[in-house]
């Protein structure tokens, strides 16, 4: 199984469903707080891969949901210092396997990249928060 660096939320209640789900599945877990990373654009950049810039974020935040920050306004490097001084901003988890870096928790691309259980299938959403509309 996988050694997979995880960077959560503390308290999340989905982080710590998917981190149970990965250590459910073998997985050797390594969790760091997301909000407690001294990220820099260089260290976070690699988590976002090929994403449109609007995917980065958390639709939850409460200053995107207030609107205060636009994530269809930004541009890489506008988005990067925004997630580096307020790191609620970023979605959650970020992961990392080896060299491989990805942002959220998408089930199906989980399962093909480093596996999950497949007798335990998964069909509730596990990116967006429960706590918020």
């Amino acid at each position: 199984m996988a050694k997979v660096i995880f960077y959560e939320k503390p308290g999340c209640i989905n982080n710590t469903k998917q981190r149970n789900l990965l250590q459910a599945a073998g997985h050797n877990l390594e969790a760091h707080s997301l909000l407690t990373t001294a990220w820099t654009p260089e260290t976070l950049r690699p988590f976002f891969g090929n994403l449109p810039v609007t995917a980065w974020f958390n639709s939850t935040s409460p200053r995107i949901k207030s609107e205060e920050v636009v994530p269809e306004q930004l541009d890489e490097a506008q988005a990067l210092e925004l997630m580096i001084a307020d790191p609620l901003l970023i979605r959650r988890p970020l992961i990392q396997v080896g060299e491989t870096c990805q942002v959220g928790f998408d089930i199906p691309q989980i399962e093909a990249w480093i596996g999950l259980n497949p007798q335990s299938p998964v069909t509730e959403d596990l990116e967006t928060c429960p706590r918020h509309g």
